[in-house]
């Protein structure tokens, strides 16, 4: 299965992934109004020790705790590999957010649900690999 995967050496920490993230997720598909006025949380954060930085985001684990501790069955694991987010079905009780080891599902608290990448589906390829200048992030399938 194709993931992202994050090139540190090439990062440069100027977030395009996050905002081309956000608006990718939004009604408007604007940038400026998805910031705004949406206020849409990105699926991915830039975590930053200099002099490296680098695009966290789910890493859709072929085992991944997060569907385990999911109480309402929110998160499954598709056939095809993606770990798939049912928004309808979250309670918001964050659990997933707890038992990722990567630290990828971001809590919305504002709507009391959660924020995690779902390889932008309707896309041939995630918005935050499509628009970043330095190609930090790359959509390939690797061996295991």
């Amino acid at each position: 299965m194709k993931r992202i995967y994050a090139i540190e050496s090439v990062c440069m920490n100027c977030q395009l992934c996050a905002v081309f993230c956000a608006t990718g997720h939004s009604r408007s598909k604007d940038i400026i109004k998805a910031h705004n006025r949406e206020k849409v949380l990105p699926r991915l954060f830039v975590e930053e020790k200099r002099p490296v930085s680098f695009a966290v985001q789910c890493r859709h684990c072929d085992e991944p705790f997060c569907v385990q501790s999911c109480i309402t069955g929110a998160l499954t694991k598709s056939l095809e590999g993606p770990v798939v987010y049912a928004e309808e079905k979250c309670v918001g009780c964050w659990t997933c957010v707890a038992a990722c080891p990567y630290g990828a599902i971001r809590r919305d608290v504002d709507r009391k649900k959660i924020a995690k990448c779902d390889l932008c589906a309707e896309l041939t390829e995630p918005a935050c690999v499509a628009n970043c200048p330095n190609q930090a992030l790359v959509y390939e399938e690797r061996g295991s």
